[in-house]
């Protein structure tokens, strides 16, 4: 791998530590301010809001310069909305405040996806994508649980215990103390922004007018849908996001009802998810080729049913087995479409443009999602009825994707298309 490889690795790491932990303490706050339990999902709607709204800029904005720049403006945007999070006193300017955290998510995820193609070869993406997914998982497995730890009244006494000479950091409470923790973390991952290497691709955009942008990012997002191969990956990854954000919630949701469990240790099971994740996202970097990456589609099918046997599940260590080969299989399949997914943006538009269609198909499908579950948590409908209808559709929708694509090769094989390089 190039050495700027693993610059990119560490600057996404600790940008992921810090939001997922930062979305334990939000919870905690909302708690805090004695929201209603339907806004709870709304902190994911609102973080990603960003993504959909601003799909046709980002990507032009994160090829208008080098790559690691953006990140850097990204990750001080994070820090502004920790800063407005500190100061928050009700719970929709809590929800606004993390939206600016999602700003800057927003503006940052096609600059850290969109490096990858442009520093690596199409035959080291699938590998590169599994080291990416498998680091970033591990970022959530260790920023839930610093969230769940920030949050626990031990840890936060500690944290308040610390006392600067002639210096009054305003900090009171534990969920004070967590923010500011977390506004360092993304600083760390702002360093690291600085010593990404310049690739040298040039990216220029032909013109600012937003209207213009627009028009492009349209033409872009019909572009990658109406490829062969492209609409399939994205097909499966717009429903994986979704699924996958909606999955943290009933998590959390579902630790509550079975296992009892208050939200630092809730915090701990969404882990066990992430760690199933990494390691099947290792795995599919060791085992799968971008050539093999379509083969991968029925371990979806696969997930949806395994998520329904949570309804089955009381005791702690079968709740673990359970979630990690939930997070196996979704690892497994995922990170091959990913990367076959960037490798067409790639060859079709460019890097930055192409991941935020990606980013845009994928948002929405998280706030269609949330917007779901948040009305069937207004109406109390009961978590394992949410469970299974949630696995029913993922089957159900992995197995059209599957008989979409089989359809498609019947008519002509598209293959072959597959590490194509892009023609200048």
């Amino acid at each position: 791998m190039e050495r700027g490889f693993y610059t990119i690795m560490a600057a996404q790491f600790f940008s992921s530590l810090a939001d997922n932990a930062l979305l334990v303490v939000a919870i905690a706050l909302l708690i805090d301010l004695h929201a209603p339990a339907y806004l709870t999902p709304m902190l994911k709607f609102v973080f990603v809001l960003f993504y959909v709204i601003l799909a046709p800029f980002v990507g032009a904005f994160a090829d208008s310069m080098p790559k690691g720049r953006v990140m850097f403006v990204s990750n001080t945007i994070k820090i502004v909305g920790c800063g407005l999070l500190f100061i928050a006193m009700h719970q929709y300017f809590a929800l606004a405040a993390y939206a600016v955290v999602g700003l800057g998510a927003a503006a940052y995820s096609p600059a850290k996806y969109g490096i990858l193609t442009e520093l690596l070869p199409a035959e080291k993406l699938v590998i590169a994508n599994g080291w990416i997914e498998g680091l970033t998982v591990a970022s959530i497995v260790l920023g839930t649980v610093l969230g769940g730890i920030l949050i626990t009244p031990a840890v936060a006494s500690i944290l308040l215990g610390f006392d600067f000479p002639l210096i009054d950091t305003g900090i009171d409470s534990a969920l004070e103390s967590g923010i500011f923790l977390i506004a360092i973390i993304y600083a760390i991952a702002a360093l690291f922004n600085l010593y990404i290497p310049n690739t040298g691709v040039d990216h220029r955009i032909p013109k600012k007018n937003p209207f213009y942008l627009i028009h492009e990012f349209s033409h872009c997002i019909k572009l990658l849908w109406s490829d062969k191969l492209g609409q399939i990956s994205l097909a499966v990854t717009t429903l994986f996001w979704g699924a996958g954000a909606t999955l943290q919630f009933i998590v959390l949701k579902w630790a509550e009802v079975a296992m009892n469990y208050p939200l630092n240790q809730a915090a701990q099971l969404q882990g066990v998810v992430a760690v199933g994740i990494a390691v099947g996202a290792v795995m599919a970097a060791r085992w799968v080729s971008l050539k093999q990456s379509v083969k991968v589609i029925p371990l979806g099918i696969a997930m949806g049913i395994v998520v329904m046997a949570m309804v089955f599940v009381k005791d702690l260590w079968i709740a673990i087995i359970l979630l990690m080969l939930i997070g196996g299989l979704a690892g497994f399949f995922v990170v091959p479409m990913n990367a076959l997914l960037q490798h067409r943006g790639h060859i079709l538009m460019g890097a930055g443009h192409s991941i935020a269609v990606q980013n845009f198909n994928e948002n929405l499908s998280i706030l269609a999602m949330l917007s779901v579950y948040a009305v069937l948590i207004l109406f109390e409908v009961h978590i394992y009825v949410v469970i299974v209808a949630f696995g029913l559709f993922v089957s159900i929708m992995m197995t059209l994707i599957r008989k979409w694509h089989l359809l498609n090769q019947s008519k002509a094989d598209s293959l072959h298309l597959i590490g194509a390089e892009k023609k200048h």
